[in-house]
């Protein structure tokens, strides 16, 4: 039996992928040793990255008033969750906050932006301050922003933004049940045209919306083929007023297994432990780093996470390190409250969920 761990740690090292039936073992398999399996992933993880964690900062940058209906998603238009709606924020908001970003030690800093897409306008707009962000502080920029096109691409290219997320978040045959406003085909077009642009792609999934196992492999190996460099991984946060809630699928270890089978089909991509770790992995959590090398901090849009100094105690009480950056100022980290993102006017993000999902 561990002599098949071995084999597909080797397969990853080789930038082998494992084949369909061990990829539907890995999350289904009743015989499956929970730490061999994370020490598979863990082999191709320490070889690409070492032992080094990126850290993420989201910023909601515009909250709300969107025209999709994503069942999941609290901003969505179908979405009765009573979550604070607002436009775009000013740029010294959003400047402000890629400082704080930058001082606490993030690899990244995403801006995100509710609705359909951006128009050249608007993209113009968003350029302005990629160029801005990226002048004054050593940390790359993420845009998630909706559906993109290849004249707008270029315009966030020629700014040099780093990255564009736009998540597949299930597989084709199962899009539909989450969404109707824009398609699956959608959704690769956006990660396509970024790429041909020159903007690095990011795209993942949700775990927990009544997708199957075949789904689940098939978006890990949808993405190697579009050699994604950045894999998310959430696991879906039950907020009340939501259209999907939740199917009940995710224990702490069904989430282990998909981080270890999203590194061993992509055993060079930068793998997140992404929305919803905290409430899911629960006391597992500093687990997700073996095949992970990559969370979020702080929040995810309108749910809050946890802050910086306890999620770095836990990378280092788990024996990795920060990745930073050249302005990290750990001081500021290690005291309390010193770094928290905030919404307009200062208002500090609330969750819109009273505890962790179970």
């Amino acid at each position: 039996m561990y002599s098949d761990y071995y084999a597909m740690a080797q397969r990853a090292l080789r930038g082998e992928a494992p084949t369909q039936e061990q990829a539907e073992w890995i999350l289904d398999g009743k015989d499956v040793d929970l730490l061999p399996l994370l020490h598979a992933a863990f082999v191709p993880r320490q070889h690409h990255f070492g032992r080094r964690v990126m850290v993420h900062v989201l910023n909601n940058v515009q909250n709300g008033l969107c025209p999709e209906d994503c069942g999941y998603c609290a901003q969505s238009k179908d979405s009765e969750s009573p979550i604070r709606k607002y436009p775009m924020k000013s740029d010294d908001e959003i400047l402000a906050e890629a400082e704080r970003a930058a001082r606490s030690g993030a690899s990244r800093y995403c801006m995100v932006l509710s609705g359909r897409g951006p128009t050249r306008a608007s993209a113009t707009k968003l350029a302005a301050i990629v160029r801005e962000v990226k002048s004054r502080y050593p940390i790359e920029v993420c845009v998630s922003a909706g559906l993109l096109g290849e004249d707008e691409a270029r315009i966030l290219a020629d700014a040099g933004l780093d990255r564009f997320n736009h998540n597949l978040n299930t597989s084709e045959s199962h899009y539909g049940e989450i969404c109707s406003t824009h398609t699956y085909q959608d959704r690769i077009n956006t990660l396509k045209a970024a790429k041909k642009c020159g903007i690095e792609p990011c795209s993942g999934l949700i775990l927990g919306m009544g997708e199957t196992t075949a789904d689940v492999v098939e978006v890990a190996f949808s993405l190697r083929e579009l050699e994604v460099p950045s894999i998310p991984i959430n696991f879906l946060i039950p907020i009340e007023g939501n259209p999907v809630r939740t199917d009940g699928s995710l224990s702490p270890e069904r989430c282990l297994r998909a981080l270890a089978l999203m590194r061993l089909v992509n055993p060079s991509a930068e793998i997140r432990a992404a929305g919803g770790r905290e409430g899911h992995l629960r006391s597992l959590g500093a687990l997700a780093l073996w095949p992970a090398n990559s969370i979020f901090v702080e929040g995810y849009l309108t749910t809050q996470g946890d802050n910086v100094r306890e999620t770095y105690r836990m990378i280092r009480e788990a024996g990795f390190e920060v990745e930073g950056n050249p302005v990290f100022d750990e001081d500021a980290v290690e005291t309390p409250g010193e770094f928290r993102l905030t919404g307009r006017d200062g208002e500090i993000m609330k969750p819109d969920i009273a505890s962790p999902p179970r």
